[in-house]
């Protein structure tokens, strides 16, 4: 089957993008050409008008400044992947990267993309979640903030405006030294081009990394594909913190995301199942999480 006949438009700016979509109706905005492709040519949508963003150079980015760094909706998941900067700064986003899908999808797909489609086993969004990043909106009328926690809403449905883009996301690191900060981000998928299972994206900062058991200062859960948006499980984080981890500590944590989540069931793991895996994934997220955490200071003089 073949897409439903509708108009390319292809804006070199973000400002001609926003007039096409004050312009416009039945307008949809294409990132990556991944999964808008495969619903359109299915007509599962049907737009009338499709403005291509992959001419929109500005909005292709990696910065840094001394409270957060920031990405651009429309830098691919190999630059992200690849990133240097990102690695030092919050190496869960490159290793979230480097997990989707196989390299033809990574070499064309957006960070902004994967945002926008929300689905709930995305890689970005359960990232963003756990490290409490921000999404930066942008109209014809000005620019908003919104929580990654607050955007996501229900079962691909966000927060977004029809006139609305994604300009980019926002990470602070002030939370997460990288000198007694470590991050996690593991998945269970059958194949590479599959979504997974299930996913946990991990954080945790200790107090002193050369102590004999360093204690945990701070902890972050989040999980996909474990409930309709990213679910991240504060309760579970808040047993972990103010101790060394502990084999005790990790137990409940890990019952407290099996009691937490509320998975779909799948051809190939039902919703038992993905409640089990959820918890041990977390627990095995944590435990990468907190080995980075107290080797960091080492790593980073390396």
């Amino acid at each position: 089957m073949k897409p439903a006949p509708f108009t390319h438009h292809r804006p070199d700016s973000v400002e001609e993008v926003l007039t096409l979509l004050d312009d416009l109706e039945e307008a949809e905005l294409l990132a990556g050409n991944q999964s808008l492709g495969i619903v359109m040519a299915n007509r599962l949508a049907t737009p009338e008008h499709l403005i291509d963003l992959n001419g929109v150079d500005e909005l292709a980015f990696i910065d840094e400044d001394d409270d957060a760094v920031r990405v651009g909706a429309m830098t691919r998941h190999r630059t992200i992947e690849r990133s240097d900067r990102l690695e030092e700064a919050v190496p869960m986003l490159p290793e979230a990267a480097e997990q989707i899908a196989g390299p033809s999808v990574r070499n064309q797909g957006t960070i902004g993309g994967s945002i926008g489609e929300a689905d709930p086993a995305g890689n970005y969004p359960a990232a963003l979640v756990a490290l409490e990043g921000v999404l930066h909106l942008r109209s014809a009328d000005g620019t908003r903030e919104v929580p990654a926690d607050e955007y996501f809403i229900a079962y691909m449905f966000t927060d977004l405006r029809e006139e609305e883009i994604i300009e980019s996301v926002s990470i602070p690191t002030e939370p997460f030294p990288t000198d007694r900060t470590g991050m996690a981000f593991l998945e269970l998928k059958r194949a590479a081009q599959t979504w997974p299972t299930v996913s946990a994206a991990t954080a945790i900062r200790v107090d002193d990394p050369n102590a004999d058991d360093p204690v945990v200062e701070d902890a972050r859960i989040a999980l996909a594909n474990a409930a309709d948006i990213p679910l991240r499980v504060e309760d579970a984080e808040a047993v972990l913190e103010g101790e060394p981890l502990s084999e005790e500590a990790l137990a409940e944590a890990s019952e407290l995301v099996t009691a937490a989540v509320t998975p779909e069931g799948e051809m190939h793991a039902d919703r038992e199942y993905k409640e089990e895996v959820a918890g041990e994934y977390a627990k095995r997220s944590l435990e990468t999480s907190y080995e980075r955490a107290v080797t960091a200071e080492q790593a980073n003089g390396a």
